[in-house]
């Protein structure tokens, strides 16, 4: 038995409820409303934890400060 991680177990559930909850109705999009519904909460908990510093918050994501400042934007979480 492997070990998942518990943000791998959570996602994989929560998806499985979405597409059995569509009863037989084709998805679309799923790629992209997964990105969404998971990326602003993580921004937004990051951030907080970086206490607003976009430069941690950028290290703590492992991505550049100017890509964290352009998706900050996108979520209208920053002007």
């Amino acid at each position: 038995m492997t070990n998942k991680h518990p943000i791998t177990e959570c996602v994989q559930t929560h998806l499985q409820h979405y597409l059995d909850d569509l009863k037989g109705t084709a998805p679309s999009d799923v790629y992209q409303m997964v990105l969404e519904v998971v990326e602003k909460p993580m921004l937004e908990i990051v951030m907080r934890h970086a206490k607003d510093n976009q430069s941690l918050a950028a290290q703590y994501l492992g991505i550049n400060r100017n890509t964290l400042h352009k998706k900050l934007v996108e979520h209208k979480l920053i002007k």
